[in-house]
């Protein structure tokens, strides 16, 4: 299976790429839903979410009352910690749950609208992006939705920026169009980049490399920084260093367009023993030699050599 986190601002047009998806067969976890689950009536969190800031919040039904909680949540960073530090183990430990229980050839889709701020990217094999300028959401959110327009304007300022959601995007749907546009877009996704990758990631294929040479592309060093954590996700106390070379990571430089990492270890053994957790992550090994054992990506819109070496190396 592969996992796609999918993400956007507020009133950016989420939905309308999760059905796409979803109609197409991706299995689907729902952050906003599991953070209902998660506040119903008798449970845990609501008790918890009560006792932080106030009986207030529940309404004469027993239900919490989103407003009156958003309306002392929002006010200031301290809130929204405490707000995030009482709902995000909750949600974490139900998503689990779902995502155990996906077929093994599932493409899981988790619809995270907090993804950026939680700092989630390099534990998907890809990241979606839904973009809308914030003018375009403020104006959905208050004459589609019927939110307060100050409501609003607070929410979309504490989330993530454009350019920090740039920053871990593998895919980007531009949503300045209509509705059909935007579906055709993740039409697009689902058969280029996810289905290949799902059955490359099966099947332990790495995907075609590029050979020829192009004039520098900055987008290079936003892959390497995306792929570091990535790595770093999938090695963990495994590796002692993961870092982006070679001619891509040349400020100016031309290069065939593959973006080299470098990933240290203690020894061979420790790369051997690596190998699965690559591969599975979307790296599957292609190579070995008495020096280290190559991976590469099985992402054919993501071109990229893992070079996992020994220290000693």
């Amino acid at each position: 299976m592969i996992r796609v986190g999918l993400t956007g601002g507020i009133g950016a047009g989420k939905s309308t790429v999760a059905k796409t998806f979803i109609e197409r067969g991706a299995y689907h976890v729902d952050a906003d839903r599991i953070a209902r689950e998660v506040v119903e009536p008798g449970t845990p969190g609501l008790a918890q979410l009560a006792e932080a800031f106030g009986p207030e919040i529940i309404g004469v039904d027993g239900a919490l009352d989103r407003p009156a909680l958003a309306a002392r949540a929002f006010v200031d960073d301290e809130s929204r910690k405490l707000l995030n530090s009482i709902t995000h183990p909750l949600i974490g430990a139900r998503t689990k749950e779902l995502t155990d229980a996906a077929p093994a050839d599932a493409i899981i889709l988790h619809d995270v609208p907090l993804l950026v701020e939680g700092h989630m990217a390099p534990f998907y094999h890809l990241v979606a992006v839904v973009h809308a300028d914030a003018d375009v959401r403020l104006d959905r959110l208050v004459n589609l939705r019927g939110m307060d327009a100050d409501d609003a304007r607070s929410r979309i300022a504490a989330q993530a920026t454009d350019e920090q959601r740039r920053a871990v995007a593998d895919l980007w749907f531009d949503n300045s169009g209509t509705p059909d546009q935007l579906a055709a877009q993740a039409v697009a996704a689902w058969e280029e980049r996810l289905i290949p990758l799902r059955d490359n990631v099966a099947a332990g294929t790495a995907a075609p490399l590029p050979t020829d040479v192009r004039d520098y592309d900055p987008e290079w060093a936003l892959v390497g920084q995306r792929v570091v954590g990535r790595i770093w996700a999938l090695l963990g106390a495994n590796a002692s260093a993961v870092t982006h070379v070679g001619p891509t990571a040349v400020v100016g430089q031309a290069a065939e367009p593959v973006v080299d990492i470098e990933a240290t270890v203690a020894d061979l053994a420790v790369a051997d023993s690596v190998s699965d957790a690559l591969a599975g992550g979307g790296f599957p090994r292609v190579a070995s030699s008495d020096v280290e054992r190559l991976h590469v990506s099985a992402d054919p819109g993501r071109a990229v050599r893992v070079h996992v070496r020994p220290s000693a190396h």
